[in-house]
């Protein structure tokens, strides 16, 4: 449904991106990710039809974005960061405004009005000013009018930003409704929220693709080993010593969270010795209450792949 090729983008003489290129498959949420300036808004200004590349190509739904930027941009919902609302006309006015722009007439129009409000949560401030509601308000009329055309494509620029927790949970919640029915490539700082949003995640540092995979993928080509973390009861350095004699084990560290005693045991990639491990604590005489196999966070992976000293290596 999204296709990027090579897109490049110069500002004179500096490149922004440089080659990136990365699809997004019909009803996927994508995570886009990267630290600022690494080039995410560049990248989605010139999906949206926004701004010219300066080379490479990329097409929604089938259609060039700048060869054919009407058709594109007739597919496409897109929010930008700073969302451009009108401060002195209601919400019901704003959006017959924007669905009257894209091409939405007659009974459809006042149908998808009401269907996007109510998608949006936004129906009980219909009659108020813009101008007068809450940030959090705001930010899900923008995503109103991203939507009021139904269009296959949604470009979501930090949707939530500046909500507060409340707020970022139920934009969360609006946007995984949304997909299935659309697709949809999200930019946002807060790397949980991806975790909780995604399939895929697309990570780009310094204008150029560092990483588009599942996080899950990711773990296992960055981490080097397998991960597994016990919680168990007994004296703390009999189970290190019992965990370390475990055939396949290079490493066990140790955390105490809220009284409970944490066992992280790490073992080569691809090897999973669960079940000596249990068999161990067991044959010890200790109390296991919890194993399981602990991947990377995405924050670990995000800070892999765009920290300079780790890219270097």
């Amino acid at each position: 449904m999204i296709q990027v090729d090579k897109l490049t983008k110069y500002y004179g003489e500096r490149a922004v991106i440089t080659n990136i290129s990365f699809d997004v498959r019909t009803g996927e949420i994508l995570g886009f990710l990267g630290p600022n300036g690494a080039g995410k808004t560049t990248t989605m200004r010139i999906l949206a039809g926004f701004m010219p590349a300066s080379g490479g190509t990329a097409k929604i739904a089938g259609y060039d974005v700048l060869r054919q930027s009407l058709e594109a941009r007739r597919n496409i919902g897109y929010l930008p960061e700073n969302v451009p609302l009108y401060p002195d006309i209601t919400v019901a006015s704003y959006l017959d405004l924007m669905a009257k722009l894209r091409g939405v007439s007659g009974k459809r129009k006042a149908a998808r009005v009401a269907e996007v409000m109510e998608i949006c949560r936004i129906r009980d401030v219909a009659d108020k000013l813009i101008g007068k509601l809450s940030k959090g308000y705001r930010q899900r009329v923008g995503l109103a009018q991203a939507l009021v055309h139904d269009p296959k494509v949604l470009i979501l620029d930090e949707p939530t930003v500046g909500l507060d927790p409340k707020q970022i949970i139920e934009t969360r919640q609006a946007i995984k409704r949304l997909g299935g029915d659309h697709t949809i490539i999200l930019s946002t700082h807060i790397l949980p929220e991806v975790s909780m949003t995604c399939s895929r995640v697309v990570i780009i540092n310094e204008g150029k693709v560092a990483a588009v995979d599942t996080p899950e993928q990711l773990t296992r080509r960055l981490q080097g080993t397998e991960r597994i973390e016990l919680e168990v009861r007994g004296s703390n350095g009999s189970i290190v010593n019992c965990l370390r004699a475990v055939q396949g084990v290079l490493r066990v560290d140790t955390s105490d969270v809220d009284g409970r005693q944490l066992f992280l045991v790490e073992c080569a990639s691809g090897a999973d010795i669960r079940a000596q491990l249990s068999a161990a604590i067991v044959h010890g005489g200790f109390d296991l209450l919890h194993l399981s196999s602990v991947g990377m966070s995405l924050e670990e992976i995000f800070l892999k792949l765009t920290t300079k000293e780790d890219i270097a290596a």
